[in-house]
């Protein structure tokens, strides 16, 4: 049984990212179902989730390059230590038939993903719609705060410090 099913509590009212988010539920499902039926039928189909993950995560992140998000947001570095791990579990299965980080990365991305769309990617979807960006376009109707957003874009973190400023404790 998949780990993560698709349901309202994942939907973020913006179409692209949920179309985006609800194949990315379904390639997860469908490679947990496949590796229950065998370890090469379930890394072919995790290698598929990682080829969407990867155009998946660059379409977010080019969005919060071009809206504002400064380079050094955590939203960003989360998607780069999330597909890191994805890529190592895949090589391991490929090169040194060790399933067993395969077999307990799925439902961790399950888990994962579902805090990740509710925090981080509810904002950027907030973001994105408070300026009235465009993703077909690329179109901003209403220009982003001067100074890039920082930290991870959401009111749940603080922002980063900028040079010069104490760190929060």
């Amino acid at each position: 049984m998949p780990s993560l099913t698709w349901s309202d509590e994942l939907v973020l009212a913006h179409p692209q990212m949920d179309a985006t988010h609800e194949e990315f539920v379904a390639l997860l499902g469908a490679a947990e179902t496949a590796l229950a039926e065998s370890r090469e039928a379930g890394l072919a189909a995790y290698e598929v989730l990682v080829e969407h993950t990867v155009a998946h995560f660059g379409q977010e992140d080019r969005w919060m390059t071009a809206t504002g998000f400064a380079p050094e947001n955590c939203h960003s570095f989360q998607h780069a230590q999330v597909l890191g791990l994805m890529h190592e579990v895949a090589r391991l299965a490929r090169e040194q038939a060790d399933f067993g980080p395969l077999g307990r990365v799925l439902p961790e991305l399950g888990a994962w993903f579902r805090m990740h769309a509710q925090s981080m990617d509810a904002a950027l979807a907030s973001h994105l719609d408070q300026i009235g960006y465009d993703p077909a376009t690329g179109h901003i109707a209403r220009a982003p705060a001067a100074q890039g957003m920082t930290g991870c874009g959401g009111s749940s973190c603080s922002p980063s410090p900028q040079p010069g400023e104490p760190a929060e404790a």
